[in-house]
């Protein structure tokens, strides 16, 4: 007891408080120290109260806005107002669509009021959306063309603010359609909205996947348990390891003065790149999925293997699913997917990967990655039909080698505009690549850049390798004893510990 108290008193209180509260160069993120001891008293807490719902749901959704807190500070409250007011429209368009004498639910009464409460709801939604990303952006391009000057506004942009609002625009339009019914409960509801895994980066989970699973017995099975720890050992793996190691060490170089760089050191960039983003956010998602396991909770795949697509259609497939399917079902869908003729059905298309490309960031790079990705599915949706091609075609033997090679350099030459913040640098890449690609400077990089080519190898043999692979890991993991899931953890940990860099490398998809 004495070294207790001696311990305590000798505690930097002044640092443990900074620990504890908002520091915006130090996001809570998963793959931080702070963020695991964090979440080894959470879990003690939460299984403690595992056997008393209500308690068990208001202690996470506290949690959960401690987290954001952690990340966007005192803008939390931005998750609140969104969470109060969907909740209130919700209900209301319910209430209308339920016929007074019989309760039957009506989807089609007073439909012009019911509209009237789901355009409510984009406003408030898309308003702040518009208002924390946008602003700049529109200004900036607007305000010449009346003659005026515009100096940018000093706005901060929220964590995740593009996620938690587009998965609860999603509970609106639900109950809209009449596809789901309204949560009783604002605690429920805030509950949905913030649950912290998936709250600043996705995935974008959708209503009438996760709401009855909140009112569930809280069950951990053993699967469930072991299949959490491998996804949070893969996910701590591509984010920690491969692709905070080639961002700091190449990558960054490279995308911040392509023009001190030979085509051949531009193009391993550009390979670079197009491998930590898929490591980066697939490692998040990973870690998100494997975390609400652990909590007793079941989210929906984000990622499959993208690079493995064989064609631009079945590479947004495989990508980012949780986004893709809600532009699909919300978007692509609303304009009119392909009911309106072939040529709406095309512009429908490009259109729909516009505004997606703009969702990533208000900067024209993201515009015309949108751009480029909306006509090619329009392409190949083209050629598709000219060829006779079904919906659910795919090639094969050298046919689909060559699809898919054709597919990744499409992909990976698209993440050059993505990546650079102005389109003079992406000019100078592709320049670069063109004029002065100079192959014989490879021995020199690989003496230079050994272990970042070697990572890089790796990280794209680990993502091409047969699925089947994966899923013996994965069954291999879930087959281990508590004790040597614990000693893999670990042992993951002391890796990133190795080969991290001194400061934090915040997810890419927290600017989003």
């Amino acid at each position: 007891m004495d070294k207790i108290e001696a311990i305590i008193q000798h505690l930097d209180w002044n640092l443990v408080l900074g620990q504890l509260t908002y520091n915006p160069k130090a996001p809570l993120i998963f793959s931080t120290g702070l963020f695991l001891f964090l979440f080894v008293g959470f879990a003690l807490v939460y299984n403690l109260l595992r056997n008393t719902q209500t308690l068990r749901i208001l202690f996470v959704t506290l949690f959960s806005y401690y987290f954001y807190y952690k990340s966007s500070g005192f803008y939390f409250f931005l998750l609140a107002i969104v969470t109060c007011t969907d909740w209130l429209i919700a209900r209301a368009i319910y209430d209308i669509q339920l016929d007074d004498q019989t309760g039957e639910r009506k989807l089609h009464s007073h439909r012009a009021l019911q509209r009237g409460y789901v355009f409510l709801s984009l406003l408030i939604d898309l308003g702040l959306l518009a208002y924390f990303k946008y602003t700049n952006f529109f200004c900036a391009f607007f305000i010449p063309l009346w003659g005026g000057h515009f100096e940018p506004l000093d706005i901060f942009l929220p964590v995740g603010i593009s996620f938690f609002t587009f998965q609860s625009l999603s509970y609106t339009i639900d109950i809209y359609r009449g596809e789901l019914k309204p949560l009783k409960n604002l605690l429920d509801y805030a509950f949905y909205v913030s649950f912290f895994p998936q709250l600043v980066a996705g995935p974008i989970v959708r209503a009438r996947d996760f709401v009855p699973q909140i009112r569930k017995q809280l069950l951990v099975t053993n699967e469930m348990f072991g299949k959490g720890v491998f996804l949070i050992i893969a996910g701590l793996f591509k984010k920690a390891v491969i692709s905070d190691y080639i961002s700091v060490n190449f990558v960054e170089r490279i995308f911040d003065n392509p023009s001190l760089y030979s085509g051949l050191e531009n193009l391993l960039g550009v390979y670079g790149y197009t491998l930590q983003i898929y490591c980066d956010f697939s490692g998040y998602s990973d870690m998100a999925i494997g975390i609400a396991l652990l909590l007793g909770f079941h989210f929906p795949q984000n990622f499959n293997s993208p690079y493995k697509s064989d064609s631009i259609t079945d590479f947004w497939r495989r990508w980012h699913i949780s986004l893709s399917s809600w532009l699909r079902d919300y978007l692509y869908i609303s304009l009119g997917g392909n009911r309106k003729g072939e040529f709406r059905t095309y512009l429908n298309l490009v259109i729909t990967m516009l505004l997606g490309g703009l969702w990533h960031g208000a900067n024209w790079n993201f515009i015309l990655w949108g751009a480029l990705h909306g006509v090619a599915q329009a392409v190949y949706k083209f050629y598709s039909k000219l060829r006779g091609y079904g919906k659910n075609y795919h090639p094969t033997g050298l046919k689909r080698v060559f699809s898919v090679f054709v597919t990744f350099h499409f992909v990976a030459f698209c993440w050059i505009f993505f990546r650079n913040s102005t389109l003079e640098n992406s000019w100078v890449m592709l320049e670069q690549m063109a004029t002065n690609f100079n192959l014989a400077l490879f021995p020199q990089l690989v003496d230079g850049y050994g272990a970042v080519l070697g990572l890089m190898l790796l990280g794209y043999v680990l993502h091409f390798l047969p699925d089947s692979w994966y899923m013996k890991c994965e069954r291999g993991v879930i087959r281990l004893p508590l004790l040597l899931q614990a000693l893999l953890v670990i042992a993951v940990i002391f890796l990133v510990i190795q080969v991290k860099s001194s400061d934090i490398q915040p997810f890419i998809y927290f600017q989003f």
